[in-house]
């Protein structure tokens, strides 16, 4: 998508693919959606060869012959050999008795020691938007107040605010161009809600639409059925500045998450053909309004298959 007034411009080069709201321009295809590459790190080995531990040999036991013998010099005791003998015995129950009592305490404390345990984690349908993946696994239809809840709110120290709201049924009500609303209804969209803001300057305003279709390649179609002349529908709203939604020039954008189509129209106050400064000016409120808004509604949606 792009400027219909300055198709060849290097300016029109961006990621918005700006163009001028105009019902009589050619009918374009559009290009893909991007979709986000994921990068895995290889796991770390170590390749250093192994070094062989240390043997420690344990000396053997050296057995005493515990005998008296009359010849024998120096102090050593004369008893006889039956109380060597006992000694030897009762030396030997003691430490039978201690090991069965190491024992018995050894597996007392296991029986009584607490087991942890844990429970398994939730697992979600697969695919990369998980439950938003097909309604069928993400039957509650949206809300007003779930994809937009705040009126006013600021991203990283930029504030927006929020002017009008509009939830049709009917989906090509609220789509511009005949190839989006052939889409939109082959798609089986029930819903399709939007909403229009400003930022605190009053310079940039847009619309911001979420279209619910059956299944995720219906989205995708949507997607990719946004053109030059085909769009969603400006919503004006009631205000000095938001009543100017969808005059002069501006830059549209779609795409899909799971079973949801985002459709955007952002433009400068005054209509005006952005510039590149300007371009990149709207482009970020467009990035910010969304992020905090719709993106945020339907990631919470992906983990669970209901609102937040």
């Amino acid at each position: 998508m792009g400027f219909p007034d300055d198709s060849e411009s290097s300016t029109q080069r961006i990621a918005s693919r700006f163009r001028r709201k105009r019902d009589d321009a050619p009918e374009t295809e559009a290009s893909p959606v991007p979709e986000t590459s994921a990068f895995a790190r290889p796991p770390y080995q170590d390749k250093s060869p192994a070094q062989r531990a240390p043997v420690v040999e344990e000396p053997g036991r050296q057995e005493r012959r515990a005998t008296w013998s009359p010849y024998a010099e120096g102090p050593k005791s004369r008893g006889p050999l039956w109380f060597t003998l006992g000694g030897v015995a009762v030396l030997a129950a003691l430490v039978v008795g201690l090991t069965m009592m190491w024992k018995a305490g050894d597996s007392e404390s296991t029986a009584t020691a607490p087991r942890r345990s844990s429970a398994p984690l939730p697992s979600g349908p697969p695919g990369k938007y998980g439950y938003a993946g097909e309604r069928s696994t993400d039957p509650d239809p949206l809300t007003v107040k779930e994809l937009f809840p705040t009126k006013k709110f600021a991203v990283s120290g930029r504030s927006y605010e929020m002017t009008i709201t509009s939830k049709l049924k009917k989906c090509g009500d609220g789509a511009l161009g005949s190839k989006l609303q052939k889409a939109l209804k082959s798609g089986k969209c029930n819903q399709l809600i939007r909403a229009s803001f400003r930022d605190k300057a009053g310079k940039i305003i847009g619309t911001v639409g979420v279209a619910n279709l059956k299944t995720g390649k219906n989205a995708t179609k949507v997607a990719s059925a946004g053109s030059q002349t085909n769009y969603v529908k400006p919503l004006p709203g009631k205000d000095s500045v938001t009543k100017l939604v969808g005059s002069g020039s501006g830059g549209a954008q779609a795409w899909a998450h799971g079973h949801y189509a985002i459709l955007i129209w952002f433009q400068n106050k005054d209509g005006s053909k952005p510039d590149k400064k300007s371009q990149k000016a709207i482009m970020g409120a467009a990035v910010d309004i969304s992020k905090a808004t719709v993106f945020k509604a339907l990631d919470a949606r992906s983990l669970t298959g209901h609102p937040a």
